[in-house]
């Protein structure tokens, strides 16, 4: 087994037998510990009480976190004529239509979000196989298809963050980076949480929130209080 190296090691110390605490001390904590030479993202994971493979039992949706994510987020969009132009002034990164299917089929997706207009899905789906798996496919549940282009784009880089949970029923996102105010951070968690918890299927039984874990890219999970995380 590979030694730890200092850093890691004492991380790892730093959160010994802290779990199930105050979403305030999981937020200072994981800051304390991102110690990359590099800015940290801050993951949260919750894990959830569903089976995804039952259609009544799948989480999804979109949450606008209150201070952003810090991340730069490429936008791409399929659209055609006045709607591409829109697409473009709005700040969208990639915009088109079969020149831009032909591109990703032929493996060069150097996006992170993909919006599309509802006429440009016949040509999106086509591409189901490829965006689906990485969550990128153009959705209507989660504001992704639609006519209003352009406040889609600055939504989406302006810190709206798209969750779906996977097949081991967990769902994860980047609240922010370890940069943040430690205010900022506390507040992008509880708006995540509100989102998962106003997302509940339903086809839920039994607890649904179980367990919800924060961390840093490189740093050391730490778990938080599903009550205290979900404001009871």
């Amino acid at each position: 087994m590979a030694k730890l190296g200092k850093r890691t090691r004492a991380a790892r110390e730093a959160v010994a037998g802290k779990s199930n605490i105050s979403v305030e001390e999981a937020v200072s904590l994981v800051k304390a510990n991102a110690n990359a030479k590099f800015d940290e993202t801050v993951e949260i994971a919750v894990c959830l009480g569903v089976d995804p493979r039952h259609a009544d039992q799948m989480v999804r949706g979109v949450v606008g976190l209150p201070n952003g994510t810090g991340k730069d987020v490429r936008v791409a969009v399929f659209a055609r004529g006045p709607k591409a132009d829109e697409a473009k002034e709005a700040g969208a990164d990639i915009v088109g239509a079969e020149d831009l299917m032909e591109t990703i089929q032929g493996g060069k997706i150097e996006f992170d979000r993909c919006i599309a207009t509802p006429d440009m899905m016949p040509v999106v789906g086509r591409l189901g196989k490829v965006l689906g798996p990485r969550n990128l496919m153009p959705n209507p549940k989660v504001g992704t298809v639609t006519m209003d282009v352009a406040e889609a784009v600055k939504a989406a880089k302006g810190g709206e963050v798209q969750f779906k949970v996977e097949k081991a029923g967990v769902v994860h996102a980047g609240v922010g980076k370890a940069s943040f105010d430690e205010a900022k951070l506390v507040e992008n968690v509880r708006a995540f949480v509100d989102a998962v918890a106003r997302a509940k299927p339903a086809g839920a039984k039994g607890a649904y929130m179980k367990k919800i874990a924060l961390s840093s890219t490189m740093g050391p999970g730490v778990t938080i209080d599903v009550d205290n995380a979900a404001g009871h």
